[in-house]
């Protein structure tokens, strides 16, 4: 059984926390991301048992443990891109069940551009997929952010391992999520990355909901509780 530092809520536990409407600067009405008794199985072996938490917006998790502990498998499964085994993870936007791709920006390492396409080209492909086209205004500015608005018409093959990364960002930021997953966040970002990063996290703090997964002491102190994985044998 793995449970939330500095916020231990029992499974049958229900309530809504109330939000400030000014501080709600992405969305409206209280968001609650929840798993219950949540687990995964590849073949015979156990990667995760008995996984619970609440987090009412705006709150901050972090996701820690050693190599093989499951994040990253975790993440995947609250992002709706992998089945549990066992349990579930349920995301409810103004008291409605909300889409995993409407309500959930990821980026993560596992996560493949295509290199064949142009920046802008990705992310209008990808925001098909999440049958949400993207603002155009917003597009621009988060590709400014990056520094990557003069290479949006350059195919993606091209770029960098950190302009990948700071890419993913933009596919993932572009839709206003309430939620935001973000597994090994710096992962070969420079500093001028990092320093984005920085004012990402801050904001989906403010005003929605954010998960983190990290080895890093520093990404996992953003957050406000935490969990971490693999303290018993599976």
């Amino acid at each position: 059984m793995v449970s939330l530092t500095r916020r231990v809520i029992p499974p049958d536990f229900v309530c809504e926390k109330s939000v400030n409407d000014k501080s709600m600067a992405i969305m409206t009405g209280t968001i609650i991301l929840s798993a219950q008794s949540l687990g995964k199985k590849f073949n015979r072996r156990t990667i995760l048992d008995n996984i619970s938490f609440y987090l009412s917006a705006p709150s901050s998790l972090a996701l820690t443990g050693k190599n093989g502990s499951g994040k990253s498998t975790l993440c995947k499964m609250i992002a709706g891109i992998l089945e549990p085994s066992a349990g579930s993870v349920s995301i409810r936007w103004e008291g409605q069940i909300g889409s995993a791709a409407q309500c959930i920006g990821l980026v993560a390492p596992y996560l493949n551009l295509y290199d064949e396409f142009t920046a802008a080209e990705n992310i209008r492909f990808l925001s098909r997929i999440r049958s949400r086209m993207p603002n155009e205004k917003r597009f621009r500015i988060l590709m400014e952010q990056v520094d990557l608005w003069k290479r949006r018409d350059d195919e993606v093959g091209t770029f960098s391992s950190g302009m990948k990364q700071k890419l993913k960002y933009v596919f993932a930021l572009v839709h206003e999520p309430p939620v935001l997953v973000l597994d090994e966040p710096t992962s070969n970002l420079d500093d001028d990355g990092v320093r984005f990063v920085g004012n990402v996290v801050e904001d989906q703090k403010r005003n929605g909901l954010l998960v983190v997964a990290t080895n890093d002491a520093d990404e996992s102190s953003w957050c406000s509780e935490q969990i971490h994985l693999g303290e018993h044998e599976l």
